[in-house]
């Protein structure tokens, strides 16, 4: 089996696709005008999907309040520096910068929203392309 989409209860999902379209290069592949205004929103390989959406029976979860280890996004980068102060212009708050003794640089970060984005540049990447 592959992932194809993972789901996040978010409070304003057009205001939260448009900044992580505009700042983390997803792009929207489905947009739904109903209550819930679900977003679909795809990765620059095509391949894997974050769905966005607010459900108002359902309440938002706190993520600013969580642990960024709970639950956080993470986007491979090749230059997580710049992506980090690009991001941090844009509204981001910073949570943790860490270079790992394999070489490896993870920058933890919370968009507008207080939701965990992780930057990671690993020494030996995790993913392949396919």
């Amino acid at each position: 089996m592959k992932i194809e989409h993972f789901a996040l209860n978010v409070a304003d999902p057009v205001a939260v696709a448009a900044w992580y379209t505009k700042h983390l290069g997803l792009k929207v592949v489905r947009a739904a005008k109903d209550a819930a205004r679900t977003h679909f929103l795809a990765d620059s390989s095509g391949t894997v999907m974050l769905e966005i959406y607010n459900n108002p029976p359902d309440q938002v979860p706190p993520y600013a309040k969580m642990d960024p280890l709970l639950i956080h996004i993470a986007f491979v980068s090749k230059d997580p520096e710049a992506d980090k102060t690009a991001l941090l212009a844009a509204g981001a708050t910073l949570v943790v910068d860490q270079r790992l003794d394999d070489g490896s640089h993870l920058v933890m970060l919370r968009d507008p929203w207080g939701l965990a984005i992780q930057l990671c540049k690993r020494a030996t990447p995790m993913l392949t392309a396919r």
